[in-house]
């Protein structure tokens, strides 16, 4: 199964670029409608398979999806709101994703608590019933014309499979630099169970608690924060900001082994809740850059560009919170927080240099 999800997880990424470009030319509304459409159908052939070869297929078709969806979202919400809105929309968007991943959790939790096939089966068949009230919504929108089907015009020449966004040598630093940074998200979910459990005595309950509160916090005041990363300049700077305060979470959760369970739940508790800052502020970052950064009508091919970065970190986080958190202990958190502030460090520069590039570029282009 690890294996299949790997193998999933890379042919996501290849084609998340393509299915971009494939916006920009068919409409982003059209494309992500699609996207559900086919998604009811793979979540609904999980139930049919029976061997490894029928789980790589299915799990690759769903990884495909899911992994350009993110960029299909973005492309579509720019096309709806508009350059004033669309880092504040996606900020609330965020906020009720977390409202209905603590739906989800709590769904499959209890599925996994009953046990049976028909209370498993029941819950990916209800995930699918769920890709088709998107494509309900989707189908019910009247959607403008930037969401429709471009002109030829601002489609560059080779088609879908070329593309021009991953040429941007800066602006796919700029995507990989806040992919990286992502990496707070297997920290979390990886990384800090494993070092709770094996590591500190605080209550392995704790683990539970810790990813609520979390969620909580952001379904609270992501929309807030997100007001700093409108445009480019400040997103960067908000950038900087989150590696520095996932290192200093790093620094703290280095701190919280062996001192009894009280002092190193409340390390744990300080740490995550610094970790949560650096999610808000590279959450909103990300939008304010992977918008401000792309040009006028490639909002699909850039958008899926940008989440190439998080797709490494999807790729590689695991592993590397594994081998860090687990098997080099507190030199581990110290290498990660230095990997934090010094990505941190870098954006603002690289986003000041893709600025001065775009500037000496845009007229001569027109």
């Amino acid at each position: 199964m690890g294996l299949a999800l790997s193998v999933a997880g890379l042919c996501g990424l290849l084609c998340t670029v393509p299915i971009g470009r494939l916006a920009d030319r068919l409409g982003a509304g059209r494309v992500l409608t699609a996207n559900f459409l086919l998604a009811a159908v793979g979540f609904t052939a999980y139930c049919l398979v029976d061997g490894f070869a029928a789980f790589l297929a299915v799990a690759c078709a769903i990884a495909v999806l899911e992994t350009s969806a993110g960029a299909l979202q973005a492309s579509l919400t720019d096309a709806l709101v508009g350059e004033a809105e669309r880092v504040r929309v996606s900020a609330q968007m965020r906020s009720l994703f977390n409202l209905g991943f603590l739906g989800g959790a709590a769904l499959a939790g209890a599925a996994i608590a009953a046990g049976t096939p028909t209370a498993l089966y029941a819950t990916v068949l209800a995930n699918a019933a769920l890709q088709l009230v998107s494509v309900a919504v989707l189908l019910g929108m009247r959607l403008p014309a930037g969401a429709g089907p471009l002109a030829t015009a601002v489609e560059a020449p080779g088609g879908v499979l070329r593309s021009a966004a991953l040429r941007d040598v800066r602006y796919v630093a700029v995507a990989l630099v806040c992919g990286a940074l992502e990496l707070y998200h297997p920290l979390l979910t990886v990384g800090l169970p494993l070092w709770i459990v094996t590591a500190t005595d605080a209550p392995a309950l704790l683990v539970s608690g810790l990813l609520i509160l979390d969620t909580v916090l952001v379904l609270l005041f992501q929309v807030a924060v997100s007001k700093g990363a409108r445009t480019p300049a400040g997103a960067a700077r908000m950038l900087r900001w989150a590696g520095w305060a996932l290192g200093a979470s790093c620094l703290v959760f280095a701190v919280s082994g062996g001192h009894g369970a009280l002092l190193d739940s409340v390390a744990l508790l300080g740490g995550a809740l610094v970790l949560v800052l650096g999610e808000l502020y590279q959450a909103s970052a990300s939008w304010g850059l992977s918008f401000g950064l792309a040009p006028a009508g490639r909002q699909g091919e850039y958008q899926a560009v940008f989440s190439l970065g998080r797709g490494f970190q999807q790729f590689a986080g695991p592993w590397l919170m594994t081998s860090l958190v687990v098997g080099a202990a507190g030199t581990g958190w110290l290498v990660l927080a230095a990997l934090f502030a010094l990505l941190g460090l870098a954006a603002p520069p690289l986003v000041r240099g893709l600025e001065k590039a775009r500037a000496r570029t845009e007229p001569a282009a027109a």
